[in-house]
């Protein structure tokens, strides 16, 4: 199997101001491609370093892919780290050049570019240029005399994914004459805990090879991956079809959703299937539960919006609690917790509401209502639903918590499949 490394560049990273978000998302795109990713690097802004890492990593895998350190500043010293350690030197592409002029062209500045941008045209001789139509530094893929290589990209994100996915992949699959790849399907699920699934599926886990399964718990939530190594996406959903029907009878209802689909957007789907709309009431959460819902696309068709109640004379004046409800019981409450929700539904003109209220901290502990403590509601035409958590963490912890929570509750209760416990009430 083909093997690289990858190398993050910049001294940003080092210093924790940046967090390494390429690395993840290349070494998935390489798996999925069927190449393995022997070891993860990354360096500062220092031409030595990089030098040394790339002749090192060389040493060790077919080649190296990294991102960072192709900008128009002097700190970007990638392009020299590189052709040092392929044995190359560096000059002018000119078609690189004119793309670079013509993209600052299109923003309506005329004249000739600074000596800065000219400078990102300037690669290893020789190089395999990868196009940038989402930015101004093109990236390069420099290769040794025995075929090892060195392949480039921006550190930005939004100019590395497309760069990877049109142009670097394809010259990778060419490279190495790939003749099959890692196709995945991830089954999501909540409410379940990780030791739960895995002893649901153990069995099923030991017998398999290609699908292979792993369990990975993030988020409060725990996802199944199904992997199977085929040579195309048709084989690779036969092997992968009777494994994920094995595991849905294992796993049972905590499942939501599969692959891009989010808790939020499966509740979304399963309102708009019922012909039902959503609003939300928040406290403790701030609006991060109204917030998951709007990052679904076509949002807007099933939520009708949110009341963010974070002061008590708003929980009473918008959502209608009443003010001896919140001198008997508090704002943090099962009591409170079901008036915003049924209240939010009168407010906001929608079939189901979502409610959250709570202490995140450090601060506003009571005798009994420790910091941690939220209360989550859920209501409808047919009653209202409180839950009473305990989270430990910091404050954005109890919220992020919260709001993941919510959602669940959320789930749970349209899918008539929510438990019981001490805590929770129906009225």
């Amino acid at each position: 199997m083909a093997s690289v490394e990858i190398v993050t560049i910049g001294t940003e990273l080092l210093l924790g101001h940046l967090v390494d978000t390429n690395s993840a998302y290349i070494a998935r795109e390489l798996a999925d491609h069927g190449i393995d990713v022997y070891l993860k690097h990354s360096v500062g802004d220092n031409a030595r370093r990089l030098e040394t890492l790339l002749r090192e990593a060389l040493q060790r895998s077919d080649g190296v892919i990294a991102t960072g350190g192709l900008g128009p500043t002097v700190d970007d010293l990638t392009k020299d780290a590189v052709a040092s350690a392929v044995g190359t030197t560096l000059e002018m592409h000119a078609p690189s050049l004119r793309a670079i002029e013509d993209r600052f062209a299109s923003f309506g500045r005329s004249g000739p570019i600074g000596e800065n941008n000219r400078r990102q045209a300037i690669l290893p001789a020789g190089a395999f240029v990868l196009d940038n139509p989402n930015g101004t530094a093109p990236g390069f893929v420099a290769s040794r005399a025995d075929g090892k290589f060195v392949a480039c990209m921006p550190g930005v994100p939004g100019e590395m994914k497309p760069m990877l996915r049109d142009a670097l992949l394809p010259w990778l699959g060419t490279r190495f004459g790939l003749q099959s790849a890692i196709y995945t399907r991830t089954l999501h699920t909540v409410g379940i805990a990780e030791s739960e699934i895995d002893a649901r599926i153990e069995p099923l886990f030991r017998a398999l090879e290609n699908p292979k399964i792993a369990v990975l718990a993030h988020g409060f939530r725990v996802d199944v991956k199904i992997m199977a190594k085929a040579r195309d996406a048709a084989a690779a959903q036969d092997a992968i079809a009777p494994v994920e029907a094995a595991l849905r009878e294992r796993i049972g209802a905590g499942i939501f959703g599969v692959d891009e689909e989010t808790l939020a957007g499966a509740v979304l789907r399963v309102l708009g299937e019922r012909g039902l709309t959503l609003g939300t009431a928040e406290s403790v959460t701030g609006g991060g539960v109204a917030d998951a819902f709007v990052a679904v696309p076509g949002a807007s068709s099933v939520f009708r919006g949110a009341v963010i109640a974070y002061d008590n004379a708003l929980k009473t004046s918008l959502l209608g609690v009443d003010e001896a409800v919140l001198r008997e019981h508090g704002a943090v409450s099962e009591e409170t917790a079901l008036a915003m929700a049924r209240g939010a539904r009168v407010t906001l003109g929608c079939d189901v509401a979502l409610a959250t209220t709570g202490i995140a901290g450090p601060s506003g502990a009571t005798p009994g209502k420790p910091v941690g403590l939220v209360w989550l509601a859920v209501a409808d035409g047919r009653g209202a639903t409180a839950r009473r958590t305990t989270w430990p963490g910091s404050r954005d912890d109890v919220r992020r918590r919260s709001v993941t929570a919510a959602l669940n509750l959320a789930w749970r209760h349209l899918e008539k499949e929510e438990s019981q416990p001490a805590s929770a009430t129906k009225t």
